[in-house]
This record gives C-alpha cells, sequence and structure tokens, in this order.
C-alpha cells in the first residue's frame, strides 16, 4: 500500500482537528508509506519517514507498469488517498481507474466515485470517529 497526502493536510478543518495526527497514526499503525505534497510534508516528517511529490505525480507513477513504488519493492497495489483538493483527487482516481488494476481509497470526508471505496459525504465528527475506527482497525484491535 502507498498513503498519499495533499497540501490540506498543514490545515486543520474548522480548527476541530489535526489531521497530521490521524495521517501519521494511519502511516504507522498499517506500517504504510507515505508521499506527501507541500506543507504536509514539512509536518509529516517531523513524525515519520515520507516522501515528498505531488499528488498528481504520485498518481501518474502509480500508473507506470515500470515503477517499482516509493519504497522500491514493486507496484502498489492499494493506494490511499487524503487531504487533497476534491476535483484534484477526483481526476486523480480516474486516471487510475481507467489506466491501471490498483485498489483505491480515498479516506476524505467527501464522496469520491472514481475511488474503489470512499466514505459518504460525512460531517467533521463523523469522519473522524470513522477514522479512529480505522486506526484501532489497522493496530489489530
Amino acid at each position: 500500500p502507498i498513503l498519499i497526502v495533499g497540501h490540506e493536510a498543514a490545515e486543520e478543518i474548522n480548527n476541530e482537528i489535526n489531521l497530521i495526527d490521524y495521517i501519521v497514526k494511519i502511516a504507522k499503525a498499517g506500517k504504510i508509506p507515505v508521499i506527501a505534497s507541500g506543507k504536509s510534508f514539512a509536518e509529516i516528517k517531523k513524525f515519520i519517514n515520507v516522501s515528498l511529490m505531488s499528488v498528481v505525480e504520485a498518481g501518474s507513477r502509480l500508473i507506470d507498469p515500470n515503477w517499482n513504488g516509493i519504497d522500491g519493492l514493486g507496484p502498489h497495489d492499494l493506494a490511499l488517498f487524503i487531504a487533497i483538493p476534491y476535483y484534484v483527487e477526483w481526476l486523480i482516481l480516474s486516471g487510475i481507474k481507467h489506466f491501471s488494476k490498483i485498489t483505491t481509497i480515498s479516506l476524505d470526508r467527501f464522496y469520491q466515485p472514481h475511488a474503489s471505496w470512499s466514505f459518504p459525504n460525512l460531517n467533521v465528527k463523523e469522519w473522524t470517529k470513522n477514522l479512529e475506527i480505522l486506526i484501532k482497525g489497522l493496530e489489530g484491535g
């Protein structure tokens, strides 16, 4: 798997949550390598190893059958996305859907029709509750 994080992770949602904390917990619990863009890279690297790459470039590399992944262990078969502007994520997921067999998961709080799996439209409280459930599941709880 790979976790692709957009620049919006560095911004707090309604001053209620720190999305970087959730991303770090997800990455650690699932032992998932992370690609981040913009300010998110600087924030995430304070806690875990992270690679810097634009989300559009990450999407392009995912559909390249010759790319050996961010960790060099071979192509990724599962890509998780979070904190990317809706319209950009929509386009990236559309490209992956049409040009690869990678399973995609959107962890953002709005439904993404091109993802293999996506949350429905959620308010912030329900979204963070579901992210916590995901973290517990990855931790084996």
